[in-house]
């Protein structure tokens, strides 16, 4: 594996990885049995945004759930993932990945495999790559990638990235279609057996991230400039909620200058126990000392633009 190579592979993993887990907790719902901290839905509804705010705090308090989730982007990839997530405590979790198409599932074939694990904790998240990037990055089978770093790589999309990694939830779905001033009742629908109201509304990209993150103004500036290149200007959103308040599925998509990206999840357990743990240190390899080793550095003009987008060579 080349220098570029071995450039290119870590962060578009990086950026994949991390959109793979927020997706998943920021545009899901769920099914299944809540926890003890889950409200229950009252008889009648007065309005969508009532019974939204009623969602959000119940979902809120369920802690974690289990997880499955198939997500696009445009050429770029197509993938599912199942695992489970919790954030009662910060954004925890551990998550299968499969790509199943696009430039990201040819490069992992090219690694000899199609799936990985990623384990997701307070301050980083960890990607196992298999044993043929093992082979040929020093014998470990995992990268570390610091939320730190990929802030200082990814500009404005990198910080909010490391925000969203840091401050997710599910219910963060249900706070964008509440801060978007366009939700409507959909109807009652059933959803994997359980019966549901679906809420629908469109929202404002750049608009959300303002509303719903903890940037400052210069990353999001940086951010929604990053967001124009990419061609992704609103992004439409779908919920489902059951009858004790909590979300059972959500679908997201929205236009690329790549393609459609769409993400559609389902939660189910809510309450399930998370244990996600940082793997052995001697397995790991650190994302920062693998760019130390091509003589580059988070935050440099260099890996500035390895957004995740471009596909090795």
């Amino acid at each position: 594996m080349n220098s570029i190579m071995v450039r290119r592979l870590t962060v578009s993993i990086a950026a994949a990885t991390a959109l793979t887990g927020v997706a998943a907790c920021n545009s899901s719902g769920g099914t299944g049995s809540s926890g003890d901290k889950a409200g229950h839905r009252s008889a009648t509804r007065v309005s969508p945004v009532a019974a939204l705010r009623s969602a959000e705090k119940s979902t809120d308090g369920a802690d974690s759930a289990r997880i499955e989730s198939t997500t696009t982007m445009g050429t770029l990839m197509s993938m599912k993932s199942g695992g489970t997530m919790a954030w009662g405590d910060g954004f925890t979790g551990d998550m299968t990945i499969t790509y199943t198409g696009g430039t990201m599932a040819d490069t992992m074939r090219k690694m000899g495999t199609d799936s990985m694990e990623a384990r997701y904790l307070s301050d980083a998240y960890y990607a196992k790559m298999g044993d043929a990037f093992a082979r040929q990055a020093g014998g470990k089978h995992w990268i570390r990638y610091g939320y730190d770093d990929l802030a200082k790589i990814g500009g404005g999309s990198g910080a909010l990235l490391k925000d969203q990694m840091q401050n997710s939830s599910p219910n963060q779905s249900v706070k964008l279609l509440l801060a978007s001033g366009d939700v409507k009742k959909v109807g009652e629908e059933t959803v994997r057996g359980q019966r549901t109201t679906h809420y629908a509304g469109t929202v404002d990209v750049s608009d959300l991230a303002a509303r719903s993150s903890h940037l400052t103004a210069s990353q999001l500036a940086g951010m929604k400039k990053q967001l124009t290149t990419a061609g992704i200007t609103t992004e439409d959103l779908d919920i489902w909620v059951d009858s004790k308040d909590l979300l059972v599925k959500a679908v997201s998509k929205a236009e690329m200058s790549s393609g459609t990206m769409s993400s559609t999840t389902y939660y189910s357990d809510y309450g399930v126990k998370v244990s996600a743990a940082a793997p052995p240190a001697g397995d790991t390899e650190d994302f920062k000392d693998l760019l130390k080793a091509q003589g580059m550095t988070p935050g440099s003009g260099d890996t500035a633009t390895g957004s995740g987008s471009g596909s090795p060579s």
